[in-house]
């Protein structure tokens, strides 16, 4: 089985393609290849708003920023698993439907139903990462091995 699964529209778009090498590079835990798809001026915010991953809710910003976001977040995943099932181009941006199954260390797994949105330059690198889920809904998932 991929570690993504692209069930939904597949038109070529730059941010869609971005997007695409991101859940492909997270899943294959190619760090560099990943940080390599991201602006200099880039942000994430995953999930959008406060949260554990981000108590004050401003986003991990610019090539510093994002680093630590891969090693205190993706980094400790030891499985991704993306079922992308719809996904809307237009502009510099692309929103996806998307579920992430991810396997941690000791073999628990939760699910993130959630919908991102990938903004891009003129270039095709990432300028913004946006993820809309919702953290007490995706912790109802976790399942122990």
């Amino acid at each position: 089985m991929d570690a993504v699964s692209w069930e939904a529209p597949d038109a070529d778009h730059p941010a869609r393609r971005a997007a695409r090498a991101s859940m492909d590079a997270a899943a294959g835990g190619r760090k560099e290849e990943w940080l390599g798809l991201f602006g200099p001026d880039a942000v994430i915010e995953d999930p959008v708003g406060p949260s554990l991953l981000d108590p004050e809710g401003k986003g991990h910003r610019g090539p510093d920023g994002i680093e630590r976001f891969w090693d205190e977040n993706i980094s400790r995943v030891r499985e991704f698993r993306f079922r992308v099932s719809d996904s809307f181009a237009n502009g510099p941006a692309c929103a996806n439907v998307v579920s992430i199954t991810t396997t941690l260390d000791g073999g628990a797994t939760m699910t993130i139903d959630c919908v991102t949105v990938y903004t891009v330059d003129e270039s095709g690198l990432i300028t913004s990462f946006r993820a809309h889920w919702e953290p007490d809904r995706a912790i109802a998932t976790l399942t122990s091995p």
